[in-house]
């Protein structure tokens, strides 16, 4: 399988900071999109969410910035599936341009299925895991997500 694009846009005039570099924010907006359309492809679009109650909370995420993104650039986002269980997705966004073959900023995330009358985490429906299973399944031939389970620390330094 192809990578799974998930969301494409430009970057906009009111996204760029002082130094006509997309700002930090709008990296975690545009994986947000990302996330919402991902959730359109496993059952849980709003009209889903609406009479199932259920829906995706983030847990955590870590962005890594890679490269400068400009004003009018047009990015995409590929998401990968690093894997789930039963309340919780585990996932890659990649954000890329044309032309360039690094990605410019990589989202690590881990989403919660909740019952959002609570609200409280719940078991993905049958749906939903089948709907991530063959995602899943679909993509064990591309290259393993980098920058994943990484960490921030200091490397260790004697005090001086």
């Amino acid at each position: 399988m192809p990578a799974l694009i998930t969301y494409r846009t430009p970057v906009e005039k009111d996204w760029v900071d002082y130094n006509g570099h997309l700002r930090d924010a709008f990296y975690l907006l545009i994986f947000s999109y990302a996330t919402d359309a991902l959730m359109e492809r496993i059952g849980l679009d709003a009209d889903s969410r609406g009479q199932s109650g259920h829906s995706l909370f983030t847990l955590e995420a870590h962005i890594n910035y890679l490269h400068e993104v400009k004003l009018g650039t047009e990015v995409w986002v590929q998401t990968q599936i690093i894997g789930f269980d039963n309340k919780r997705l585990h996932l890659c966004h990649s954000l890329h341009r044309h032309g360039f073959d690094q990605p410019l900023a990589v989202s690590e995330q881990m989403l919660l299925h909740v019952q959002l009358a609570g609200p409280s985490a719940a078991p993905f429906t049958a749906d939903s895991r089948s709907h991530l299973q063959r995602l899943l399944d679909d993509q064990q031939d591309l290259e393993p997500a980098r920058f994943v389970g990484r960490r921030i620390a200091l490397p260790n330094q004697a005090l001086g």
